[in-house]
This record gives C-alpha cells, structure tokens and sequence, in this order.
C-alpha cells in the first residue's frame, strides 16, 4: 500500500521536485492533506475508497453545486482538485437578507438531492436512539438549561415514511463559499444514504437560523427541528471536547433560536 508521497507520485500530475504537503484536518473517517496547492488527498481510517469515488462520480454528474470530483483512487487513497472557497462555518453569522437567500438555495439543493436514485448505503434513523445520545452530550457538558431538558424530556418525533438520498452531513462546515457567498463547493460526501429526508434540513436550520424553518417542507419540519437540537448539542460537545472552539461558539448562537 503507498504511503501518501508514493500515491501522489504515482497518480497526480508530476512535479520534478518535492511535493509540498500541507495537513487539512482529520475527522472520524478521514485524514486530508493539500498537496502541492491544488489536490486534496484523503486517506480513509478503515477500508478502500472506491465505492466512495464512484459515489461521487454520480454526484458531481447530477449536482448543480460544485462538489469534489475524484482524479485517482487507491485502497485507502482518494485524490481531488480543491474546490475554491471558504467553508460557510468561517464566516457565519451573516446579514438577514445573504442568510435567507443562501438557506433558499440550499434547502432547494437538499430538495433536488432526495430526487436522485443513487446507489447507497441505508440509514434509518433511530429517532430514541438520537435523542438519548443528545442526553448523553448534555450531561458531558456539565450544564443545567431548562430549554434543553425540556426537550430532552420531550418523546421523539415519529420516523419518516421513508428513506430519500443525502449528503446526509450537510453542516456548514460542509458549504464552501466565495466572498459574496455564492456557493462554490459542498464537500465531504463520506455519510451519504438513504436517510431521514428532514436531517440535512435540520442541519442548515441550526447553523442558518430561523429563515430556514418556513422553507422547510411542513411534513418534515418536526423531524428536522429535532435533527437541529440534538445536532447543535453534539456540536458543542466535541467542540468542547477536541479543543475546536468555532464549533462550540457556533454550537451556543444556535440555541438562542432553537431552545
């Protein structure tokens, strides 16, 4: 198996010298690094990447949004041009007006997504399950907010009728965005399934805020509203917890709108 310098030599566009590698992040699945300015290459923890890739290949043909297309794939190895743009959690909060035409044009890509018949993964929301480990974040942090053990105390939503595709992590860390934020990206495609059509929608209402909720179909806006609680709690628990102090604040200007 190639060691990242060996993967890049071998399937990237070559450079006579050194490559400069520079580290992005490393999340639950992945590790990611910038190579020579231009390519982002992901190692994936556990397994190969290549239903990933073919996954994305699919996207990118359907998607009216930017999203990564994969250059070369090996075992564990994935590589991509870098999308331009800063991720939307940077630069949040914005004016009322940007918000809501950016929650329109999201909710709307959402909408266009659950119509895609791709091949993938399914992942039926366990709504008592979700609810639990909020309870769990909750408790972690130490904290006592009446709002929230209300909602802790609150039984679930019902689950949906049935499963639809999404990115299924539709955060704002997960929206790339250019100085007038025109959506230049959405990235990090690694949970995409056949899911709870309200959870995306509930993830662009905790980091959009309150001009999502009218957009949000109503059949789903009970379930999303939930997804955005309990989401917005876990947020601030690994903020917290991973020394990542953005998502933590982002995670406390979500509750003053969603408890």
């Amino acid at each position: 198996m190639p060691d990242l310098r060996g993967f890049a030599d071998a399937h990237l566009p070559g450079r006579a010298g050194p490559r400069r590698v520079v580290p992005l992040g490393s999340g639950l699945d992945n590790t990611a690094h910038l190579v020579d300015g231009e390519f982002v290459v992901r190692r994936r923890h556990d397994g190969d990447q290549s239903d990933e890739a073919r996954l994305l290949a699919e996207v990118a043909a359907r998607s009216p949004l930017p999203t990564p297309v994969p250059l070369a794939v090996d075992g564990p190895w994935m590589a991509y041009r870098l999308l331009p743009g800063r991720a939307l959690l940077d630069v949040l909060p914005l004016d009322a007006a940007t918000t809501l035409d950016l929650a329109r044009r999201l909710v709307d890509f959402v909408a266009l997504v659950r119509t895609w018949d791709l091949p993938a993964p399914e992942d039926p929301p366990d709504l008592p399950a979700l609810l639990a480990g909020a309870a769990d974040d909750h408790a972690a942090l130490g904290l006592r907010d009446p709002a929230v053990e209300r909602f802790l105390a609150t039984p679930p939503p019902p689950p949906p009728d049935e499963l639809a595709f999404a990115h299924n992590d539709l955060g704002a860390e997960h929206v790339l965005v250019d100085v007038d934020t025109a959506v230049t990206g959405v990235v990090d495609w690694t949970d995409a399934a056949r899911c709870d059509p309200a959870s995306d929608l509930g993830l662009l209402h905790r980091d959009l805020g309150p001009a999502v909720l009218p957009l949000i179909p109503e059949p789903l806006r009970e379930r999303a509203v939930f997804h955005a609680r309990r989401s917005a709690l876990e947020m601030l628990r690994y903020g917290v917890e991973h020394d990542r102090p953005l998502y933590a604040r982002r995670a406390r200007e979500a509750h003053r709108w969603l408890f």
